[in-house]
């Protein structure tokens, strides 16, 4: 009996500590989670036109197939070269963040330079399609999309990371994923199907009241989307620019993070109320700066050497 009851306060005391690892893997993974913001944000405003023109009945189904793919993206692909990188080549973390924050300046800026020099208008190569090839040809553009944006969540998650194991960082890696991929194109399905939704409420509802709210929801949408974008494009920059700045800490060049904490700090003991938030803000906006000056200069290199790659490259 004395031998039953010593197992079991083993395995109690098991379930402890594996309980306790779990709650710091799950605590890690929303902390690492806050940290993808900004790149987490354009994938929700970016994902919504791939299934814009096709029926209402496919909208879910493709979100779903994009999900998928999403997650294999992350979790097939990405997490095993993640964490080979993280053992054979961990000093390359550093230069690829880089790398991957300047794609965001570049990004961002791309989008705030469309805004005053639109593109002229393209032909649509998917307009010849029947429904089946269109919602194929999408489904691959959107999951391609992902990728690049997978790649980066993945990499700030990887720096972001502080475990003792390589099993453990392999895990809260694997939860980022989930928890990032369930977030984003939970949020795409609510947004696709808003204005269905609306539209039903607003046709059909018993109430005048549920009526006014589903024409304001049929309304809002095209706005809500607008503005959903628009800080996807400012939470791009942010993040970029932030990366970039840190990463140049990482090589000695640490004046321009420290002027930025300085101007954050100076914030905070000038503010009385909230000065947390607004310290945060004053940070945000400088990382944001510098983050549109970085993307405009990739900007104008891109454009120069337009010229001199290959067409395949510029197409």
């Amino acid at each position: 009996m004395s031998g039953l009851l010593a197992l079991l306060d083993d395995v109690a005391a098991l379930t402890k500590i594996a309980a306790a690892q779990l709650d710091d893997v799950s605590a890690q993974a929303a902390k690492v989670g806050v940290k993808t913001a900004g790149v987490l944000i354009d994938d929700t405003a970016v994902t919504p036109k791939y299934v814009h023109g096709l029926p209402a009945t496919r909208e879910l189904p493709i979100a779903w197939k994009i999900a998928r793919g999403s997650l294999f993206n992350k979790l097939v692909i990405l997490l095993p070269i993640a964490m080979l990188l993280n053992i054979f080549a961990p000093w390359l973390l550093g230069p690829l963040l880089m790398l991957g924050g300047g794609y965001l300046c570049f990004e961002g800026a791309e989008k705030i330079w469309h805004i005053f020099q639109p593109e002229p208008a393209h032909i649509d190569k998917s307009a010849g399609l029947d429904a089946a090839h269109l919602e194929q040809t999408r489904v691959s553009g959107a999951i391609k999309t992902d990728f690049i944006l997978s790649a980066e969540i993945m990499t700030i998650a990887l720096s972001s990371i502080e475990a003792d194991s390589l099993w453990t960082e392999g895990m809260i890696l694997a939860m980022v994923a989930v928890g990032i991929t369930a977030f984003v194109y939970g949020s795409v399905a609510v947004l696709v199907k808003a204005d269905d939704v609306g539209l039903k409420m607003a046709q059909g509802a018993y109430f005048e009241w549920t009526r006014s709210l589903g024409r304001a929801i049929v309304r809002g949408m095209p706005g809500f989307m607008e503005t959903v974008a628009s800080i996807g494009t400012a939470a791009m920059l942010w993040v970029g620019g932030s990366i970039i700045i840190h990463g140049l800490e990482g090589f000695g060049m640490s004046t321009l993070g420290h002027a930025v904490q300085d101007f954050a700090e100076m914030v905070r003991s000038t503010v009385t109320v909230a000065s947390g938030f607004a310290g945060w803000v004053a940070e945000a906006t400088l990382s944001g700066i510098f983050g549109l000056v970085v993307g405009m200069v990739l900007l104008l290199i891109l454009s120069l050497a337009k010229p001199l790659l290959p067409s395949r490259w510029t197409a």
